[in-house]
């Protein structure tokens, strides 16, 4: 059968889609993705060989301006481009992923009378997903801490499927050794400035104290240059990417992780067994990081500094301790481990498929 993916925006949207995807294509079914124009989706799609539709969407700006009008006129049209597009080749069901890229096209399949089932990345609920619930036969959770904090006839919890594996990149991991003490640090897919800037300081100053590490540095396109620099003319063993497609090759490495706490890295932090230091983006919609953030720090897997009180020395102390105390490590894996999701991505197709063969039933 036809099943359509909505899961533009962010890599957050997109690899947990993708995916699922691969699943459902595995068991013979012909996947859509519908994507929202941005630049990141061209990035994370590379070895996608199935169909996609792009139709141009736009977040609602956070505070009332001119803006909320031009946004409200894309979206609007959005609506329009979707419609004429699904009701052209309608799917028997709609995986929507979440985020602004998400209403056009669950909005054309409640028109078109196309079950869809939406998915939640974060403990918080994003907007869109709180306003398209409604439209939804089934609402998939990636946070058991997400019950409770939204009101559904249908909710069920798959966890976060998780991007797909891929091959290394290039020869920056030759500059690594085994068995050093390993720093990853990642701002999520779009990369983080504020972090990667206090994050190289903290290293290179522990480097300089005498302290054995290096650091594998996904910087996002902009910073990349200028960390790999850094890194070069401070002698630090280093790995800096711009983007990764081979997250496993990274985290495989890794002894230690800093970095943002979207709702896809916290999954992968689980998957590997990873202890780690969450420094929560702040300007997040409903603070919605922080909140994941939490979960993890509650259970035990994690560290929590909020950025406004993270300095290059105090987080260059805080790794110092860390390096310093294997049996507290060894618990943020063992704790890290226990959150670990059975197998998401089947989980949310099985959850796709049923929705397609209950259509009609609701």
């Amino acid at each position: 059968m036809k099943i359509a993916i909505a899961c533009g925006g962010t890599g957050g949207h997109i690899f947990p889609g993708l995916a699922t995807a691969d699943i459902l294509r595995a068991r013979g079914h012909a996947v859509t993705l519908w994507l929202g124009g941005k630049d990141i989706e061209k990035k994370a799609l590379a070895g996608w060989d199935g169909a996609t539709v792009t139709i141009e969407a736009r977040g609602w700006p956070a505070r009332p301006g001119p803006e909320c009008l031009a946004a409200f006129l894309v979206n609007i049209k959005a609506f329009g481009r979707a419609l004429r597009r699904m009701r052209a080749s309608p799917p028997a069901a709609l995986l929507a992923m979440g985020g602004y890229a998400s209403l056009a096209p669950v909005m054309a399949a409640r028109a078109l009378s196309v079950p869809v089932v939406l998915h939640e990345a974060n403990v918080i609920p994003g907007k869109a997903n709180l306003f398209l619930s409604r439209f939804a036969q089934v609402f998939a959770l990636g946070f058991e801490e997400t019950r409770g904090r939204l009101s559904h006839r249908k909710m069920i919890y798959t966890g976060i499927p998780l991007r797909r594996p891929a091959a290394e990149e290039g020869g920056a991991w030759n500059a690594l050794k085994p068995g050093v003490f390993t720093i990853l640090v990642t701002g999520g897919s779009r990369g983080a400035r504020s972090l990667n800037e206090i994050t190289a300081r903290a290293v290179i100053s522990l480097h300089r104290a005498g302290n054995e590490l290096q650091v594998i540095h996904l910087a996002g396109s902009e910073n990349e240059s200028a960390i790999r620099q850094a890194y070069l003319e401070a002698g630090v063993a280093h790995a800096v990417f711009a983007f990764l497609h081979g997250m496993a090759s990274a985290f495989n490495r890794a002894s230690f992780v800093i970095c943002r706490a979207g709702g896809s890295t916290c999954a992968e932090l689980a998957q590997f067994g990873l202890p780690a230091l969450l420094v929560p983006y702040p300007h997040a919609a409903a603070n919605h990081q922080l909140f994941n953030a939490r979960a993890l720090e509650e259970g035990g897997a994690a560290d929590v500094i909020e950025e406004n009180n993270c300095s290059a020395g105090r987080l260059a102390d805080y790794i110092r301790g860390m390096m310093s105390d294997s049996g507290r490590l060894d618990k943020m894996r063992a704790a890290a481990r226990k959150r670990a999701d059975r197998d998401a991505a089947g989980a949310l197709a099985d959850a796709v498929i049923e929705a397609a063969g209950n259509e009609g039933t609701d």
